[in-house]
């Protein structure tokens, strides 16, 4: 039914979904029959693509709607967990152990904490771009191996 690209294709753009990301396109990747090295790649790049937009304009953006009627709200909400999350994470870190730290909050495959949700703590712990891009890559990288090998192991064990 599908092409190899196409399956490719749904990989890159399932894993830039916030929330599912690259923990719900892999498993997707090996259900299809997908090889597990590619898929990793195309995971991997496809998971990383929206990294930028987020640690350049997601605060701001969160910042400026939290004085909005409508969605004022829910920006102030996060823009107070994330300061919360920023001071928490500081203080028992340290400016050596942000990066290893940000780079296990997005590697450790549970809900809510892949490259969207670790990019947007980076931000508002004023983390540098090449900071927080290379702590989130490896994160995202250890994420995909892990998943990986959770999504291989589970097809051969109950026969998927």
């Amino acid at each position: 039914m599908w092409s190899t690209l196409g399956k490719y294709f749904w990989v890159f753009l399932v894993s830039m979904v916030p929330i599912i990301e690259l923990r719900g396109a892999l498993p997707i990747a090996i259900g299809m029959g997908l090889p597990a090295i590619p898929s990793i790649i195309v995971a991997v790049l496809g998971n990383l693509v929206p990294v930028p937009i987020i640690y350049f304009f997601a605060r701001k953006f969160l910042e400026w709607g939290s004085t909005k009627p409508v969605i004022g709200k829910i920006c102030s909400f996060f823009v107070r967990k994330g300061e919360k999350a920023s001071k928490k994470l500081n203080t028992s870190a340290g400016k050596r152990g942000m990066f290893i730290a940000l780079m296990l909050f997005v590697g450790i495959p549970l809900p809510g904490t892949g490259a969207w949700t670790g990019t947007l703590a980076a931000s508002f712990l004023n983390l540098d771009a090449k900071t927080t891009a290379a702590s989130v890559s490896c994160g995202v990288l250890l994420a995909g191996i892990l998943m990986t090998v959770i999504s291989v192991t589970g097809v051969h064990m109950f026969g998927l």
